[in-house]
Formats: structure tokens, sequence, C-alpha cells
């Protein structure tokens, strides 16, 4: 299987460090995915990174992904709660996918609170900021390791 990961971004991500720094902090997308290559790189993967505001891209993706990565971090935004696309898109490419999210969606409006996606995802990790994406590359590359050796 590749060596290579997939760090994906729904809609709105692309505006962090300036929307709602409050709720999303004041690091950029860019940092974020900075970081993470560093910490792929660490643990012997290579990341790619694609962030889209539409949802028919990021199912692209996510097809475009199947075969070509080892797994997936995602950070669906909004589309957590609506998107039984991208839920359907996760199940087809049979790839470890990891949740997550910067801040705590159980904390939020009640809308927040159920995800349409968690059920065929390896896991969820949010409400630690920019580190609910460090722990979500932690987790899907200790279960790839764990599952390869």
């Amino acid at each position: 299987m590749a060596r290579e990961l997939l760090v994906l971004n729904g809609p709105n991500l692309n505006l962090l460090g300036t929307r709602e720094p409050d709720v999303y902090g004041a690091d950029t997308l860019d940092d974020i995915v900075a970081e993470l290559r560093s910490l792929a790189a660490e643990r012997g993967y290579e990341l790619r990174a694609v962030q889209s505001n539409v949802e028919g891209e990021l199912v692209d993706a996510l097809h475009a992904a199947r075969g070509e990565v080892a797994g997936v971090v995602f950070n669906p935004g909004a589309y957590t709660h609506t998107s039984i696309a991208l839920r359907d898109a996760i199940s087809a490419v049979e790839l470890p996918v990891v949740e997550t999210h910067l801040s705590n969606v159980h904390a939020r409006e009640e809308f927040r609170h159920t995800s349409m996606l968690s059920a065929v995802c390896l896991g969820v990790v949010g409400g630690f900021g920019r580190t609910s994406y460090r722990l979500a590359l932690d987790a899907l590359i200790s279960h790839l390791d764990g599952a390869t050796s």
C-alpha cells in the first residue's frame, strides 16, 4: 500500500486564521498542513492536502485517493452534519478515514452534535484545535503501521 496520506478539508477551512478565531484558532490551514507534512515525514509518510468548499469535489478527492493513499484525515466541516454523499464515498473507497474537527462539536449548537460520517470512519478526534489534526494523523499512522506489521 502507498506510503502517502491525504488530508482532506471541507468548506470554510480555507478561512482558518481569520474565521472566528475564538472558535477555530489563529492558525491558517497552510500552517496546519505544513506541520502535518513534517510529522508525517518523520514517520515515513508523504502527505497531500486538498481543501474544497464544494461537496462534489470532496467526493471526487476521496474517489481519487482510492488505491493511491494509505489513509485519510478528514475535516468535513459543516458537511459532517449533512452529507450522505460523503458518507457513501468514505464507505466506497475502503480507506481508513479519521474524522477530525478543530472545535468540540458536542459543546456547540445541537445541530452539530450528529455526524453523518462517524459511523463509517476509523475514529473521530475533535475539540483540541490544531492539535486535533496532529492526534488524528498520529492515530491514522499508528493504525496503518500496526496493520502492516
